[in-house]
Parts: structure tokens; sequence; C-alpha cells
């Protein structure tokens, strides 16, 4: 077996969450120990062996988060990833035996939510899945400001419909993560913002103080920005203050 810790006692009481997971391991006891433990959570569990089994399963039913296995035979789990992402799957969270800090940025890089070495406590895999969950929830329910539209160098961007548009007109895709990254810098630009104030700025006060995920996904927003820039002629976007954090460069007016 390859996650820590028992499954809790039946008497354990639950809070009826009602979310539907979707598990994607070959390994058939992890699928059975994750399945048994989220359910007496009070989650909807779906638990597959591979991305083929998957895809039949997304074709037919919505899933609020995705737990995937990295090593799996025939597609693996980081390839299962780049799909999800792509098509604006559910948001993921990664578990593999291989933990070095390389194989997690990738898996950050990729558009994972979160990333779990194994061995790991299904207690803390709870923990992470309800912080995602939650995250999740409250940019989905947050009143979006009506009509508010800005630009800066030569960039739109329409808060509302979550629109992003580079200079020469071209629609950029962002992650739900790095659009409220964005959010973030271009509500407080010109100003030195810590990874603290990132954190609580773009996930809120149910994120996880991950300073090495808040690098990443500044890493990954910035190469999207510096493209358009560096076309126009600008300086970068995003500019990292040595020491402090990052500051976003631009001016920034309504539209």
């Amino acid at each position: 077996m390859t996650l820590q810790g028992s499954l809790p006692p039946a008497t354990v009481p639950v809070t009826m969450d009602g979310s539907r997971i979707l598990v994607v391991d070959d390994d058939a006891g992890i699928r059975a120990l994750l399945s048994d433990f989220l359910e007496q959570h009070g989650f909807v569990v779906t638990a597959l062996a591979n991305g083929a089994a998957m895809d039949k399963a997304l074709a037919v039913q919505h899933f609020d988060i995705a737990v995937l296995d990295v090593m799996m035979p025939g597609e693996d789990g980081l390839s299962i990833l780049r799909r999800l992402t792509a098509r604006g799957g559910p948001p993921v969270i990664m578990l593999s035996a291989i933990g070095s800090d390389v194989d997690r940025i990738v898996g950050l890089e990729m558009g994972a939510e979160d990333y779990l070495p194994k061995p790991c406590n299904p207690r803390e895999l709870l923990a992470r899945i309800r912080t995602v969950l939650r995250r999740h929830r409250r940019a989905a329910e947050a009143p979006e400001p009506q009509g508010e539209r800005l630009r800066f160098a030569g960039w739109h961007a329409d808060m509302t419909t979550r629109l992003l548009t580079d200079p020469d007109n071209v629609v950029v895709t962002l992650t739900d993560g790095e659009f409220r990254l964005l959010r973030a810098f271009i509500e407080h630009p010109r100003r030195v913002l810590s990874r603290d104030q990132l954190l609580d700025y773009s996930a809120g006060n149910d994120s996880e103080s991950y300073d090495r995920a808040i690098d990443v996904q500044v890493s990954r927003l910035r190469r999207k920005l510096d493209r358009g820039a560096k076309a126009d002629g600008a300086d970068e976007l995003v500019r990292t203050i040595r020491n402090e954090g990052y500051m976003f460069t631009a001016e920034v007016r309504p539209a």
C-alpha cells in the first residue's frame, strides 16, 4: 500500500459535502482506500484505473475535483492533466511516488492545483481537497464587477467575462488560478506584493502558504504576459523584486 494511515472508524461523524471526486489510479488497493475514506467524509467518489475510463466518465458526469496518480501504465497522469487543463476540466491534485521538487514544479506548471508525494496520509489529502474546493467555490460565488473592463500596456482584461486579449487583440487563455493572480496584480498596480499578499489576494484565507506554488503561478502568468509585452516593445509586466516579492509595472486604466 502506498498511502499512509488507516481509515477512520465507521462511527466517526462526518460532514456531508456531496462534492463529486474523480480518483484515477492504476492501483486497485489505493482506489478502494481513497473511495472508502472520502465517502465516509461525505463525498461522492468515482474511482477509475486509467485515462480512457476517465474520459468516458467525464463525458456523462460533472466532477468537482480530480485526484490523479502520476505513474500509470499507458497514459500517465501528467498527460491526463495536460488534457484536462486544456479543456477546462475539474481542478486536479496530483499524487506521485516521485516526490522531488522538480516533479512537483512540473505538475504545478502544467496546471495542477496541488501535488502530494506518496506515501501520504489520507487525512492530509482530505485537507488539500477541501482547500481546493473552498477556493474554487469562493471564486465562483464571488460577485463580479459589472462591466469592469481594464487596459494596461496595450492589453485588455474584462473582469466580468474573464477575457484577456493581448496588444494584437488575440485572446490569451488563463487558468482560474492565473486569472485570480492577474486580478490581484492589476488591482494593486505598481506596488510590491509579497508572496503572502499574493496568496491572500488570489486565493483567500483558505489557501495554504506555499511560496513555491506562488512562484510557479507567477512564472506561468509572466510567460503569457511577456509574450505580448515584448511584441509591443514594452518592459516585462511582472517584475521580481529581490527578497520582497513581485510588482505589476503597468499603469491600469478603465478600457
